[in-house]
């Protein structure tokens, strides 16, 4: 019989990648990058909440500043790094590299400042809720919550402004997107900004439901992809889907493997989707 207290945590799992991998997907159809920096940006959220909340500020104000800190630092790496290497047509591999590079930097920079300890937040304790014999705890259903009011917001603008349609334009063709007349650029900066928004998120939320250390990340950028290529590289609706998938599979393997081959569940099912479907459950 299927654990219903397993498909909760898959649940709330799953909206944390969900949220992540939007972020993860777009930068790569809009910007052709496989950032592999993108969980330590996840983690660099988590840390700038952590600090926020510490500092005295309630936890969801400190979400919004954790979201504008993570906001900056892509654009400094996006002016720095990412533009620079557009200009001279540098190759995947070698941006690949870059974003090894610059998760690294990241990584070593939080253990630096804040050593390799576990944080967590200030939060006021709330009873679990009980559902039968079913106990959720508060902060799971506040995480899906929020993923699903993210979602909502995130098809609102794909779909019914101008910035979204011009998204969605230099995704599907990017020299001619330039010549129809869109502002490619600031598509790019845009696309930065909603791939922080929900990165930090990712990462405060993940502080909701478990402790904030420096590795975070670096543990979840494997799901994060395993995530994107299921659904489609490319399409942030597969990667939602794709996201609750590994979410749900990684909690609902843990009676039979243990909790510490999770990860190894997301790898199989990556692998698996790469020979089988190398498109992924959607288009990209």
């Amino acid at each position: 019989m299927i654990d219903l207290q397993l498909i909760v945590n898959g649940i709330a799992v799953g909206s944390i990648l969900a949220l992540a991998a939007i972020g993860l997907t777009l930068t790569y159809g809009i910007l052709n990058l496989s950032n592999f920096a993108h969980g330590d940006f996840m983690t660099l959220g988590a840390y700038l909440t952590w600090l926020a909340n510490i500092s005295g500020l309630n936890i969801w104000l400190a979400m919004i500043l954790g979201a504008v800190g993570t906001i900056i630092a892509m654009l400094i790496a996006e002016y720095l790094l990412w533009q620079p290497m557009r200009d001279r047509r540098a190759s995947d591999t070698t941006l690949i590299i870059i974003s090894i590079g610059l998760a690294l930097f990241l990584r070593n920079g939080i253990l630096l400042l804040y050593g390799g300890g576990n944080q967590l937040y200030q939060l006021p304790i709330i009873p679990a809720l009980q559902f039968g014999n079913l106990r959720v705890a508060y902060y799971r259903i506040v995480v899906v919550g929020l993923a699903i009011a993210a979602i909502i917001a995130l098809h609102l603008i794909l779909q019914h402004t101008k910035i979204g349609k011009a998204m969605r334009a230099v995704a599907d063709n990017i020299d001619l997107a330039r010549v129809s007349g869109i502002n490619v650029e600031r598509v790019v900066l845009w696309t930065w900004v909603i791939t922080g928004t929900l990165t930090a998120f990712a990462g405060g939320m993940y502080g909701l439901i478990a402790v904030v250390r420096p590795n975070m990340g670096w543990f979840l950028i494997l799901p994060l992809f395993a995530s994107v290529i299921l659904g489609g590289i490319g399409n942030p609706y597969g990667a939602i889907a794709g996201a609750f998938i590994i979410g749900l599979a990684q909690e609902l393997s843990v009676p039979l493997l243990g909790s510490e081959y999770k990860l190894g569940v997301a790898l199989a099912i990556m692998v698996v989707i790469l020979l089988v479907r190398p498109q992924g459950l959607f288009r990209g």
